[in-house]
Order: structure tokens, then sequence, then C-alpha cells
């Protein structure tokens, strides 16, 4: 059995990686679901956040709003560092749980943890390989507003909050380059993960 970690900046399309992959056979964990999981009210992820931030970050129906959190740390780095203190060590622990759970039925080959960010527990020390999603500036920016509606100034503070492509080159077993289109990405896809699954297979 073999775990890949995809991972990439907002609007790199780590995702359509990730699902290409999925569509090939692969188990896929989305770290942002888990972490909208391990964030629910009640959580101690929720409590420890509505503690450091405050109250404001709640919503109408007691849940996180995640707008305003993000909002308020995607301007500010320490926050962000704080965010990220609280929260990665639950979403670590959840994509423990869920890679052990996925082996115990014996039924997967191929595990795929789909995380933004490559935090060390839960992504690089589980990944028997890493690929890297990387795309230009531009086309990110333009690929998030066109499904967010957020302003050009808004993707851009996200980007800019992430780490830069080199970090995420460094950690890089495989780079996948997705400029073009969605068919020419599916494309790519495949033609590695056949290749990486015969050399698996000897």
């Amino acid at each position: 059995m073999r775990i890949i970690g995809v991972t990439g900046g907002i609007g790199s399309g780590k995702s359509s990686v990730a699902r290409v992959l999925k569509d090939l056979g692969a188990a896929v964990i989305d770290a942002d679901v888990l972490a909208k999981s391990v964030t629910s009210a009640g959580s101690k992820a929720f409590d420890e956040l509505v503690g450091y931030f405050g109250g404001e970050i709640v919503g109408d129906d007691g849940e996180l709003d995640r707008k305003k959190l993000a909002d308020i740390v995607f301007s500010d780095p320490e926050r962000l560092g704080m965010l990220n203190a609280i929260t990665h060590k639950y979403i670590a622990e959840k994509i423990y749980d869920t890679v052990e759970a996925l082996k115990s039925t014996g039924k997967w080959d191929i595990i795929v943890i789909d995380a933004p960010i490559p935090i060390e527990k839960g992504f690089i020390d589980l990944a028997d390989e890493i690929w890297v999603v990387v795309a230009d500036r531009e086309t990110r920016v333009r690929r998030v507003m066109e499904r967010s509606g957020f302003t050009y100034d808004e993707v851009s503070a996200r980007i800019d909050s992430q780490m830069s492509d080199d970090k995420y080159l460094e950690l890089a077993d495989e780079v996948i380059r997705n400029d073009d289109s969605i068919e020419e990405l599916e494309q790519s896809v495949v033609r590695l993960f056949l290749s990486k699954k015969q050399k698996w297979q000897q």
C-alpha cells in the first residue's frame, strides 16, 4: 500500500489532482473537510479558537464564521500562526485515525492525503511520496476569484499567507504543473500515476 501526499497553494489545483486519483481507485482524505469537522462547535479546537480569537468568530448558527476568521488571520501572520498551532494537532490526529481506518479494511492499495498545508505530523511523516501541484500566480488568483467571489486583493492575501512555491517544491517527489485546461491536468496525472504504479509493482 502507498500513501501519496498531494499539496499545493490555493488555486493550484491540488484537489483536482486528488479527484483524478480517486477516479483511478485511490482512497482520498481531504484535510480541509477534516479541519471543518475538528473545529465544529463543542470540539476542543473550537473552544481553543474562541478562547483566543473571541466570540466574534462565532456565527449566528453557533459554528465558526470561517470567513470572519479568515479575514482576521490572513492579514496578521501572528494570528495565522496561532490558528495553525491550535488546529494542526487536531487535524493530524484525525488524519492518523482515518489512515488507520482505511488500512484496516484491507481494500485500498493507494491512499491520498489532500492537504493545502504540508504539516510535519499527519502529512509529511505519513506520505511515501509527496506530489506538489503548482500554477502561475495569476492563474491561481483567477481560479479562486471565479469559484469564491473573493476580490483580487482577498485572494492575493491568502496566497501571500501560504508557503511560497519554492518551499512547496523543496518537499516534492513529483511536481505537477497546472497552468492549462482541466483535461490536460487529468492527462498529466493519469500518465504519472500509471508510470508510478508500474514501478510500485516491480
